[in-house]
């Protein structure tokens, strides 16, 4: 299929009407209509872009993090036990004198940030949860893999409905592909009928689908979807697309258009995708050029769609003895750090020792930027004049500082 631009080239030529045009000398009207005529479809595709722009930065901000954990694992106090463990964690490190140095921060950032910190574990700890199918579950047996699709459906409605719940949960199923097709979809089926049935509220529900290669899957994807929707009469399922293949990586607007307004985020696979290219396992980390490379074209594509972007997860837990926790948060402060800086705010978890170091330098982030960023939006709006000349996108992006800052309990209401 060709470029649109590449089409416009070879339509034939406009010819210069010199008549005079009391609007515009030298260019008749005329001219200017069938400029209009051959730019229509160009128009109509920058106004669903910046349509798109538009519901990204009103919708709600993402939640920081979604943790994941094998479904099987997965019970009715599962936000409540990660929050409980992250929590002790956190109180045994917190008086170190090594710790800011650990997280990149100053002595005063981490003091200013550890309160709030504690606030959001006591409220929220997980934001955000997948109960996983595919990789960090593993191959079972089909009665093995039925009985925890139903009972992680069962408890995950349970948890959206007690103490401290996450915002909202879902399964991550096996992927598209020949060998795991019909295992994933009937793991969604599963778990969908068993949450459903427990009372789970299907607003709060969330599928992420992985190793995505091709629209084609994406587009069969959202048909079983559909049925499963018809069947139980729900409405449309959001779907995350987790982008860890190299075909998936050089598709991604594709992708996303074949998922349509059920798009809901599109999270990178660091350690698939890296694998994927040949990165050794020692290097294959969320902060690898590669992986950056990956991302910046999930961001192009996820900006035109309207479709926020998530990080992958370190791989190295935050168990074990002081060193061994240090360690873990030294390497997650510093990835955390650098999605913020390339402006993905969302991340994985993967146990709930590593939440603590997420927030407090999510915290300090919006902390540190607060005051520079009220600063220029108060400038903008006056129309002042000053070091930094902002123009309208900048102020959507300092009103969305100010709403994510607000939303991660970094900025006071």
């Amino acid at each position: 299929m060709s470029d649109p631009a590449e089409r416009a080239s070879d339509a034939a030529p406009l010819t210069f009407d010199v008549s005079n045009s009391t609007s515009s000398p030298g260019l008749a009207d005329g001219f200017l209509d069938a400029l209009d005529a051959r730019l229509a479809v160009t128009d109509a595709a920058l106004d669903a872009d910046e349509a798109a722009r538009a519901r990204l930065a009103d919708r709600d901000p993402e939640p920081v993090h979604v943790c994941y954990l094998p479904a099987d694992q997965v019970t009715a106090t599962t936000a409540a036990d990660w929050g409980d463990e992250a929590a002790a964690v956190l109180e045994r490190y917190a008086g170190d004198p090594d710790l800011p140095a650990v997280l990149g921060l100053t002595p005063a950032e981490l003091r200013e940030a550890l309160p709030r910190v504690a606030r959001t574990l006591t409220a929220q700890p997980v934001a955000d949860l997948r109960a996983d199918l595919e990789d960090g579950y593993g191959h079972r047996t089909d009665a093995e893999e039925d009985a925890d699709a139903d009972a992680s459906g069962r408890a995950v409605a349970a948890m959206l409905d007690g103490p401290r719940a996450p915002r909202r949960a879902g399964p991550r199923v096996k992927s598209m592909e020949r060998a795991t097709r019909r295992r994933g979809l009937r793991s969604l089926a599963r778990f969908t009928d068993a949450f459903l049935t427990a009372g789970g509220d299907p607003a709060r529900l969330r599928v992420t689908l992985p190793k995505i290669s091709a629209p084609e899957q994406v587009a069969s994807f959202v048909e079983a979807c559909a049925a499963l929707e018809a069947h139980h009469g729900i409405g449309p399922l959001p779907i995350e697309l987790q982008i860890e293949t190299a075909r998936g990586a050089q598709r991604v607007d594709e992708l996303v258009a074949a998922a349509g307004a059920r798009a809901a985020g599109l999270h990178y696979g660091t350690y698939d995708y890296s694998a994927a290219l040949g990165i050794a396992p020692d290097q294959q980390r969320a902060d690898h050029p590669a992986a950056e490379d990956a991302k910046f074209a999930m961001q192009r594509a996820g900006a035109a769609a309207g479709v926020p972007v998530c990080d992958g997860s370190s791989a190295i837990l935050a168990v074990g003895d002081r060193d061994q926790v240090f360690a873990a948060w030294r390497v997650q402060a510093r990835i955390v750090r650098r999605a913020l800086d390339l402006g993905i705010t969302q991340g994985w978890d993967m146990h709930p020792a590593m939440i603590p170091a997420r927030l407090a330098v999510v915290i300090a982030f919006h902390r540190e930027g607060l005051d520079a960023v009220k600063d220029r939006l108060r400038a903008y709006r006056a129309g002042a004049s000053g070091a930094v000349l902002d123009e309208p996108a900048t102020e959507r992006a300092l009103v969305g500082f100010l709403r994510r800052g607000q939303a991660c309990g970094a900025i006071d209401e």
